[in-house]
């Protein structure tokens, strides 16, 4: 049972989904779906947000995060329970009295559509929950000034991670390796590419 705070969070939340119209919120929701249901590899808030700007639909950047964050919650926690599309638009009432009747009909045809794969797709995430590499970015760079270091002009590498973590959020890591801790990075690379491949 949601606390006072809790049911205004989500009081919140879908008063800002009821100023979408049901084709906006249809594509937000399909993009969440496709990756729920392993279609693709996470969920791009920038993407939704372009499309809202693109539509006239101003959201503030924490607006935005919560109603992706709500319908990430809301479709995986359907597909773990195997909620029908009759059950989650129930679910749905139950949080908030707030749902406009036109996002409820989006949400019961989508989930209609979708809602198989997502539960088959979360029962193998389950047993796979670990955040997955998307990209690796590095450059060389040279320490010009610190408060700290005492050998300035000494190269370092600066590496930049995109990680996909289990929850479908698409973030960085950066971090810095002198040379020879990247020579043995790199080194320790090549050796788990050479082991993959005789898997």
């Amino acid at each position: 049972m949601p606390t006072g705070e809790d049911s205004q969070g989500v009081t919140k939340v879908v008063e800002s989904i009821s100023q979408l119209s049901p084709d906006l919120l249809a594509d937000a929701c399909q993009h969440i779906l496709f990756y729920l249901s392993g279609q693709t590899r996470g969920v791009e808030s920038a993407h939704i947000s372009d499309r809202f700007q693109r539509a006239g639909v101003r959201l503030d950047h924490d607006v935005l995060q919560n109603i992706v964050r709500f319908l990430l919650l809301t479709f995986r926690s359907a597909g773990k329970s195997n909620l029908s599309a009759d059950n989650l638009v129930s679910k749905l009432e139950e949080g908030s009295n707030k749902w406009p009747k036109a996002s409820l009909q989006v949400m019961h045809k989508l989930w209609s559509e979708h809602g198989a794969l997502v539960h088959a797709q979360q029962e193998v995430q389950a047993m796979l929950s670990i955040s997955q590499l998307v990209d690796l970015q590095w450059k060389l760079c040279m320490a010009v000034s610190s408060d700290t270091c005492r050998s300035l002009n000494s190269p370092y590498v600066c590496l930049l991670l995109k990680i996909i973590e289990p929850s479908g959020q698409i973030c960085q890591r950066s971090f810095e390796m002198t040379i020879p801790q990247f020579q043995n990075f790199h080194k320790q690379l090549k050796e788990m590419a050479t082991v993959m491949e005789t898997v």
